[in-house]
C-alpha cells in the first residue's frame, strides 16, 4: 500500500468521510455528482493501492459497468424519446439508456469506495469506533475482516509447503491432485481451529468482557482531526441543504430534466467535489511538503 496521509488521521473522521461519501454516492443521482464521486473514488484508489487498483478496475470494474449500462434499458423502458425497438416490440428509449449508465456509474463509484473504505478503516479502528458502544459488534467486524485475508495468507504457506513436497495441488494426476487439494484443505481448517482456541485463550488472559476493563489506543484527537471534521460536517450539511432545497434536483423520466448552470447549483458541484477529493487533497499537500524538505536539505 502506497503512504497515505489520510488514513493517519483520527478514525472518526475517516468514518465520518467515508460515511458522507458513500451515502452521497447512492443518494444523489445527478450525473455530475455520479461523476465527481466516480472521479475521486478511482483516483484515491489507485493512490492508495497503486497498481493492483488500476488493474482491478480495467478487468472487473469496466466490465461491470459497460455490462450494468447495456443491461439497463432492456429491462427498463420508460421514457418519452424513442430510439428503436426491440424484436418483442419494448422501446428502447434515451432516458433508460441515460439512465442505465447513470446506475452503473453509481455502482462502480460505491464499490470502488468501499476498497477504500477496506484499505483505510483497518480492524483496530473498529474496535476503537464501536469497542465500547457494542463491543462484541465491533469484535465480530474485526474478525471478520481479517478473516479472509489471513486465510488466503496461510493457504499459500501451505501450498508452497505441500509442493515442496511434491503434494501440491498441480502435482500427479486427477485424483491425486484431488487428494493432495483435500490435504490441504484440512490442514487449513485444522490451523483455523488451533488459532481460534489460542485467540480466546488470548482474550481470556487479557481479561476481555470483564467489568471495569480498559482499553489502550494510539489514536489521539488533536487540531488537524478537528479541523478536518469541521471541514467534511459543513460540506455535507452544505451539500444536504442545497439538495433539500433543490439545487441538486435531476430527473430522468419521463423526460430528462434538471439543474446544472445555476450559480446556486455550481456551487453544490464544487463542495461536493471538495468534499470527496479532500483525501486526495490532503496526500498532495503532504507530497509537496516533503518535496520542499527535500530540496532545502
Amino acid at each position: 500500500m502506497n503512504r497515505d496521509t489520510f488514513s493517519g488521521y483520527h478514525p472518526i473522521v475517516n468514518f465520518l468521510y467515508f460515511g458522507f461519501t458513500l451515502a452521497f454516492a447512492m443518494i444523489y443521482t445527478h450525473p455530475v455528482c455520479l461523476a465527481l464521486s466516480l472521479l475521486c473514488a478511482v483516483v484515491y484508489s489507485v493512490c492508495l493501492n497503486g497498481q493492483k487498483a488500476v488493474r482491478f478496475g480495467l478487468l472487473y470494474m469496466l466490465p461491470m459497468m459497460l455490462a450494468a449500462a447495456a443491461l439497463g434499458p432492456l429491462f427498463n423502458h420508460q421514457g418519452i424519446t424513442v430510439l428503436a425497438y426491440f424484436p418483442g416490440g419494448n422501446p428502447l428509449t434515451l432516458e433508460s439508456v441515460l439512465y442505465g449508465a447513470a446506475a452503473a456509474v453509481m455502482l462502480v463509484a460505491v464499490v470502488t469506495w468501499f476498497s477504500c473504505v477496506n484499505a483505510v478503516i483497518t480492524s483496530d479502528k473498529l474496535v476503537y469506533l464501536f469497542g465500547r458502544v457494542v463491543p462484541s459488534l465491533s469484535l465480530i467486524l474485526s474478525m471478520a475482516l481479517r478473516l479472509v485475508p489471513r486465510f488466503k495468507a496461510q493457504i499459500k504457506v501451505i501450498s508452497d509447503a505441500q509442493k515442496c513436497v511434491g503434494r501440491g495441488v498441480s502435482d500427479g494426476n486427477i485424483p491425486q491432485k484431488v487428494r493432495h487439494g483435500v490435504r490441504i484443505l484440512s490442514i487449513l481448517v485444522t490451523w483455523a481451529l488451533e488459532n481460534a482456541i489460542e485467540t480466546a485463550d488470548s482474550m481470556r488472559s487479557r481479561g476481555y468482557g470483564l467489568p471495569g476493563r480498559t482499553a489502550f489506543s494510539v489514536h489521539r484527537f488533536d487540531r488537524r482531526d478537528r479541523a478536518a471534521l469541521v471541514f467534511l460536517i459543513a460540506c455535507a450539511v452544505y451539500i444536504i441543504v442545497g439538495s433539500a432545497a433543490g439545487g441538486l434536483y435531476f430527473r430522468y423520466f419521463p423526460a430528462v430534466n434538471g439543474l446544472w448552470d445555476s450559480p446556486y447549483t455550481v456551487s453544490l458541484f464544487v463542495v461536493y467535489f471538495a468534499l470527496c477529493v479532500f483525501p486526495i487533497a490532503v496526500n498532495g499537500k503532504e507530497a509537496l511538503v516533503w518535496k520542499r524538505i527535500e530540496s532545502k536539505t
